[in-house]
């Protein structure tokens, strides 16, 4: 019998997979790559909602159990996938000055929003009123990450590629048995395709569809993430990241040409050079209404377990989402009510 099995490899799954590899549990990850969210994601990670200047929740907390996360799966798979690099938001109006300004005084906000004014100029984009800084930021490039860490479980014999058959899982006194694996423990890290798990799907998951670019501009010269209504990332050789749309009605992994206008119009609020679209792609990020992961155990079933709806945060609550889901089924340690699926249970019932 293993410890866990572990249905999804994107980063909720890989997540919790490396954090009990850590504590040497024997697991089995599952997954059919249906789902192309942590794949396609920019990667950014940002302590601060530029839209309204305002804290990330348990932001500092996240950061330092991400830090250390990543840095350890850059040594074990000698990669580098976590670029440290400045977030720059472009000020439209001395009024978005002087909102930034009042923000960085709030105590929450002060580690992380810079009081110094960038005036540097970047060619390819006009800047009359410079950009506020974002301290404690940069990006993972997920595809790279999630490639190289299933090689790594594929070599070790943790991985197998199929579809997972809710119909074939049976609940045992000490855990649960599929098909010819029996283990303690099952945890659902299937993002948007937690719709289809029996087990879960009540739960309200309100997957949000993203459209994203990789522009061509040989006129940028950009070395910072660009953020404002949409983000720039620069990748080298002119090519840069872009995204992202939301749109909350279509469910598909499919773009269209609402997501590429409104991309493209986004685009041109920010840069005043030439670019060419060389890629275009869209996927649904597992998202939740009242913007908390789903994370916890199943009400009935003790050995099930989810670890979901980390929305368009992943990078950062991917490891801390990870520990807490480990240390409540490990250690008898609570977890945060915000997070616990327990809160969509009624009062009296809980």
């Amino acid at each position: 019998m293993i410890d866990y099995l572990i249905i999804g490899s994107g980063l909720a799954g890989i997540g919790f997979s490396e954090i009990a590899l850590q504590n040497d549990k024997a697991i089995l990850v599952m997954d059919n790559n249906s789902q192309n969210s942590s794949r396609i994601a920019g990667g950014l990670y940002n302590p601060v909602i530029l839209k309204r200047f305002s804290e990330v929740w348990q932001a500092q907390e996240q950061l330092v159990l991400m830090n250390k996360f990543y840095s350890v799966l850059e040594d074990k798979l000698k990669i580098k996938v976590d670029f440290k690099k400045p977030i720059l938001r472009k000020f439209f109006s001395i009024e978005e000055q002087n909102n930034w300004f009042t923000a960085s005084d709030k105590v929450a906000l002060a580690p992380f929003l810079s009081t110094q004014l960038i005036t540097k100029k970047y060619s390819g984009i006009d800047s009359p009123f410079s950009y506020g800084q974002v301290l404690q930021t940069g990006h993972v490039d997920t595809a790279v990450l999630l490639e190289k860490y299933k090689d790594y479980l594929v070599r070790n014999n943790l991985f197998v590629e199929e579809s997972f058959d809710y119909e074939l899982l049976e609940v045992l006194p000490g855990g649960v048995r599929y098909k010819d694996t029996e283990a303690r423990h099952i945890i659902f890290a299937e993002g948007f395709g937690m719709h289809a798990n029996p087990y879960f799907k009540h739960l309200p998951l309100d997957g949000t569809k993203g459209e994203l670019f990789i522009i061509k501009a040989p006129g940028l010269n950009l070395d910072v993430i660009m953020n404002t209504s949409v983000f720039i990332l620069p990748l080298g050789d002119d090519l840069f990241k872009v995204g992202a749309t939301y749109n909350w009605k279509d469910k598909t992994n499919l773009v269209t040409e609402e997501g590429r206008q409104e991309l493209i119009d986004r685009i041109k609020e920010i840069i005043s050079c030439d670019f060419v679209i060389m890629e275009h792609f869209a996927g649904v990020r597992p998202t939740v209404k009242d913007r908390r992961p789903l994370v916890g155990t199943h009400p009935v079933h003790t050995a099930i377990h989810i670890l979901n709806g980390l929305g368009t945060r992943g990078v950062m609550l991917g490891p801390s989402m990870a520990k807490g889901l480990y240390d409540s089924i490990e250690n008898d340690v609570p977890l945060d009510f915000a997070i616990d699926i327990k809160r969509f249970i009624p009062k009296g019932q809980r």
